[in-house]
């Protein structure tokens, strides 16, 4: 009896074109159709997207997420609750805060003293949005800004809230929105990264928060979708020029070497990060000629710094990351996330409040309109916020000109722009205490499932197989598209 081996080699050509004339049409309409041509049919089978295919077209192509570290206050920005005047200095009531887990910063504080805001606000646009006197140029352009001012979580710390911010995971070590991003989309330009990371220095920096490239991580995602951190002052990323005395010549031929040696290395383990590893080589190669280019704003006009201010001048400053996320994406960046630290005012709000402000508000308006010019802020979705909101009770001494706010997790504002967001919507409510959602709550899966929806993805859909699972940046637990922020 012949084995299966020399049955193959007997084969006649007549023979197998004879037995594979389908396999041979079925190959070809593959290569026509795409994998999906052998999908499940059934509507009910969840089928996982491609890399660089959106079940459905997308409102937005790119997206620049301005996260601000340690938790801005809604009560004194945007979530105006004036009859909190009446209160001051009198206890929280038992009926708000329903017992309510605290952090370990005001748990042991006799009293929980009501702090209302000590800044002014006014309504603003055709939505009639309140917005604080901090934020003049904010002010200009909430009409075309979509508010959440009911969005939650489960974290109370800065840690899990920013991992479950950014990666749906209060434990870290799961891939962030910017890399499921990548990883569903792919790249607009083959010379620079697919996802990019800009950490802004504030002006004040009275209490910052430790952040790590753990929150820009592609997790078990392969690691060529993790985000590239560029740096605030001199090479904007390490090593990416070549050191002195080595000609372009030779660090060609250096990285040739080293893609062979990879390539052999690939053949025999078969571990991806390999193949990862030869393609971050030949991108770094290739950003050689277009980072230059990229983070030399002099060519920029004068107009432009009229609409940034000046600071966008100075490397590292907030101003300076916003114009930098414009010309990324302008260059087909598809993520860029800036990190603004400072936010975490557990007292002295009128000292450092002020300045956060003037780190952002300016810089924000510029961004937005600078895409709206260059008719880019539809296909772009700007999103602002941070991983929790702050009390209305203060922590430590309180007066009528300077109070302090612990973490709260139960209720914070954010605001999104462009990319399909629906401008001038004012999106869920909050009690008289700004302490519990009445209406409309969104947590922070929603707004997960909300921004892949933008991107043209069902969030059960857009899946990675991780221990024997199919993972997704939503979950387990029910999250729905808010699609009332829909433009």
């Amino acid at each position: 009896m012949l084995t299966f081996d020399e049955l193959g080699r007997n084969m006649t050509r007549r023979y197998f074109f004879k037995r594979g004339s389908h396999f041979l049409g079925t190959a070809a309409l593959a290569t026509l159709a795409g994998p999906e041509i052998f999908a499940a049919d059934a509507p009910e089978v969840a089928k996982p997207a491609l890399p660089g295919r959106s079940h459905f077209p997308a409102k937005a192509k790119q997206v620049i997420y301005l996260h601000m570290v340690g938790g801005p206050s809604q009560l004194d920005l945007y979530d105006y609750k004036p009859a909190m005047n009446d209160f001051y200095d009198k206890d929280l009531p038992d009926s708000v805060r329903q017992g309510q887990r605290l952090t370990t910063m005001t748990s042991g504080q006799a009293r929980f003293p009501i702090a209302p805001s000590k800044y002014k606000f006014a309504r603003q646009g055709k939505c009639g949005m309140w917005v604080c006197e901090l934020l003049p140029w904010t002010s200009k352009m909430v009409d075309d800004m979509c508010f959440i001012r009911s969005m939650y979580t489960e974290a109370i710390n800065h840690e899990p809230a920013i991992s479950y911010m950014q990666t749906g995971n209060q434990i870290t070590g799961r891939p962030c929105l910017g890399a499921w991003t990548s990883y569903g989309l792919g790249s607009l330009n083959e010379n620079l990264p697919t996802f990019v990371v800009l950490v802004a220095q504030p002006t004040n920096t009275e209490q910052v928060q430790a952040i790590s490239a753990r929150l820009w991580s592609a997790g078990y995602l392969p690691g060529e979708h993790a985000g590239v951190s560029f740096r605030s002052s001199g090479d904007p990323i390490l090593f990416i020029n070549n050191p002195p005395g080595v000609p372009s010549e030779i660090r060609r031929k250096t990285l040739d070497g080293l893609r062979e040696l990879n390539e052999i290395n690939y053949k025999q383990v078969g571990d991806p990060e390999t193949r990862t590893r030869i393609k971050q080589y030949e991108l770094a190669y290739r950003m050689q000629s277009s980072v230059p280019e990229l983070v030399d704003i002099n060519s920029e006009p004068a107009s432009t710094f009229e609409l940034y201010g000046e600071e966008a001048r100075k490397p590292g400053t907030f101003a300076n990351t916003a114009l930098q996320a414009r010309r990324l994406v302008e260059r087909g960046v598809r993520f860029v996330q800036i990190y603004h630290n400072n936010w975490d005012t557990h007292a002295n709000v009128a000292g450092r409040l002020p300045d956060q402000c003037r780190d952002v508000d300016r810089a924000c308006y510029g961004l937005i309109q600078d895409l709206k010019q260059r008719g880019m802020l539809n296909e772009t979705l700007v999103i602002w916020g941070g991983e929790f909101g702050r009390t209305i009770y203060s922590q430590g001494g309180l007066s009528h000109e300077n109070y302090g706010r612990d973490h709260h997790p139960r209720c914070f504002t954010m605001w999104m722009a462009g990319g399909g967001a629906k401008g001038g919507t004012i999106y869920g409510e909050t009690d008289d205490f700004s302490y519990n959602i009445v209406a409309d709550p969104v947590h922070i899966r929603d707004f997960h499932a909300t921004v892949l929806h933008l991107l043209g993805f069902d969030h059960e859909r857009l899946t990675y197989k991780f221990l024997g699972l199919d993972q997704r940046l939503t979950g387990v637990e029910p999250a729905r598209v808010v699609k009332e922020l829909l433009a």
